[in-house]
């Protein structure tokens, strides 16, 4: 559970590296910037921030904004009915960002797994991104990603987003926030 106060300074602080990055976004997507706090307590480590353009039942687009270091910890977007699930393209805009999927271990990760959570990271097939680089992720595979020292700002286009469907490996974490007043 993240309180109100923590999740309006997230807010600001995601509002001014997306200002600094040169884009622009009007007052209410400020006020709708979503802090995906993931039930850990630990926001500053474990997840991440999101800027929702639009999703409907055709497609989505998202700015996704890590802290420097912040993870996104490891999740599939499985199959709903027909639908094979989640497509997405991340598109590095600014910072980089370490992105894990399913394929041969990387020897040596530039991430760091979050201390205390090494039993629920199992790939480690490493794609760097940096600002203008992108890579596509197929529906239903598992991955992770991890800001560097200066965070980072990336760009998300994919299919429909079931945030809610979202499959975590780590059992603890609670996709949809939430938050305590205070």
């Amino acid at each position: 559970m993240i309180k109100r106060s923590e999740v309006k300074k997230a807010q600001e602080r995601t509002a001014k590296m997306l200002k600094e990055a040169g884009i622009v976004l009007t007052p209410e997507e400020e006020q709708n910037i979503e802090v995906a706090e993931l039930g850990l307590g630990e926001l500053e480590r474990t997840g991440l921030q999101l800027v929702v353009y639009t999703n409907n039942e055709r497609y989505c687009a998202k700015e996704l904004v890590l802290f420097p270091r912040q993870t996104c910890p490891e999740h599939k977007h499985p199959p709903v009915g027909s639908d094979p699930g989640k497509m997405e393209t991340f598109r590095c805009r600014r910072g980089n960002v370490w992105l894990y999927v399913e394929g041969p271990p990387t020897p040596k990760l530039s991430a760091r797994i979050p201390e205390g959570s090494e039993d629920h990271y199992t790939v480690f097939h490493e794609v760097e991104l940096g600002p203008g680089m992108q890579y596509t992720i197929p529906p239903n595979t598992l991955h992770w990603f991890q800001a560097g020292d200066e965070g980072a700002i990336v760009s998300e286009f994919s299919s429909t987003s079931r945030d809610d469907m979202d499959i975590f490996t780590d059992p603890r974490i609670q996709r949809i926030p939430q938050v305590e007043e205070d």
